[in-house]
């Protein structure tokens, strides 16, 4: 299923009247959700410092929901719903622009996080906190 994706060199376009203030331009990329049974990666990165802050999944619902509104909604896979990062915790993510990746099957998303910054569930701007040994490192057995 290819669903379109309404960008403008990858930005947002303010737009009066829409419930958000936000709407995405004319020009359509479609994206590709056959890949992966329905999903694809939708990669989150702070617009401000360009750090990557998580990695989620999106169905052609949580897609349609994040154009919607101009907050990333994701599907979540283990709850089998919809679910707005940041709906709990105030630490949502305000699309500030969006790609996709050349074969049109992942999603970056440039965001300005609202609340107190913290992203990650267990308490930090980003998910990606774990360091494991990569390239040079495992060759040498460290």
């Amino acid at each position: 299923m290819l669903v379109g994706f309404f960008v403008f060199g990858g930005k947002f376009q303010p737009q009066q009247g829409t419930k958000t203030g936000w709407k995405m331009s004319d020009n359509t990329a479609r994206i590709d959700f056959d890949k992966m049974d329905g999903l694809v990666p939708g990669i989150v990165q702070d617009a401000r410092t360009g750090e990557v802050l998580m990695l989620g999944f999106l169905n052609a619902a949580s897609y349609a929901k994040t154009q919607e509104t101009g907050f990333v909604t994701f599907w979540s896979r283990t709850r089998q719903k919809l679910w707005m990062k940041g709906e709990t915790s105030g630490n949502r993510l305000r699309v500030v622009s969006a790609a996709t990746d050349c074969d049109n099957d992942t999603l970056l998303f440039r965001v300005e996080v609202e609340g107190d910054g913290l992203v990650c569930h267990e308490g930090t701007v980003s998910c990606f906190t774990k360091p494991i040994a990569a390239g040079a490192e495992v060759n040498r057995g460290q």
